[in-house]
């Protein structure tokens, strides 16, 4: 039987193991975001892996620069700033809310969109705010919105194969918020066909169709492909 834990919760669950046989049984999750830690906890112990999820807080890892112009750039440079930082694989998170009709903000900035980095309050706010015209000038008709994660993984920091695993999350814009679950912009981003705000879904239902959930399935379907 194996083992999935996130060391700063001391929580463990047991599945059938598919890990590959070399593969280190600890690695960094390059991210001190407590709503994705919460989901990451999750999503893993549902995994067939024996691996030990580390923050990189519990290191004393200071976070990456991330001055890419991607989802897929940032993640790959906080995942090696975390393995180089730590000397073992890491795997790393970018994610972001991209609204079409604001040229795809708040995309890699989502996190900070209203100047603070991490105040959900006031990203939301801001997020409101800037649709508002928007809104008016087309007869409050829908305003779509896509969540986005990139999830990479390397096994040292020089890594020349790093896993890249990309999850889409449809869904639409709210005026205001709704919902008490989640974390980010979860309680705008409405799901017509749930008639339902990402904030307001279980977090089982959640991770079974978000985007984070859709990029750490693809992550562990590859994890097999590469030489260990």
């Amino acid at each position: 039987m194996s083992h999935i834990s996130v060391t700063d919760t001391h929580s463990q669950a047991t599945s059938t193991d598919s890990t590959p046989a070399t593969l280190h049984k600890q690695w960094v999750l390059a991210s001190n975001n407590k709503g994705k830690l919460t989901e990451f906890k999750r999503l893993f112990s549902e995994a067939n892996l024996d691996v030990t999820i580390i923050p990189q807080g519990q290191l004393d890892i200071d976070d990456a620069i991330e001055d890419g112009l991607s989802f897929i750039e940032n993640a790959i440079i906080k995942a090696r700033h975390a393995s180089r930082a730590s000397g073992l694989p890491a795997i790393a998170d970018d994610s972001g809310l991209c609204v079409p009709v604001l040229g795809n903000a708040p995309g890699i900035y989502s996190a900070r969109y209203a100047g603070e980095h991490g105040n959900d309050a006031k990203n939301n706010a801001k997020l409101i705010a800037d649709l508002q015209p928007i809104r008016n000038a087309q007869a409050n008709k829908p305003i779509n919105g896509l969540f986005v994660c990139v999830l990479v993984m390397v096994r040292h920091a020089n890594d020349p194969l790093p896993i890249v695993a990309q999850g889409l999350w449809h869904g639409e814009i709210l005026e205001s918020p709704h919902g008490e679950g989640g974390f980010g912009y979860d309680p705008l981003f409405w799901l017509p066909e749930l008639q339902a705000t990402a904030a307001s879904l279980s977090a089982a239902d959640k991770n079974s169709i978000s985007h984070r959930g859709q990029a750490i399935e693809q992550l562990l379907a590859q994890l097999h492909l590469l030489p260990f």
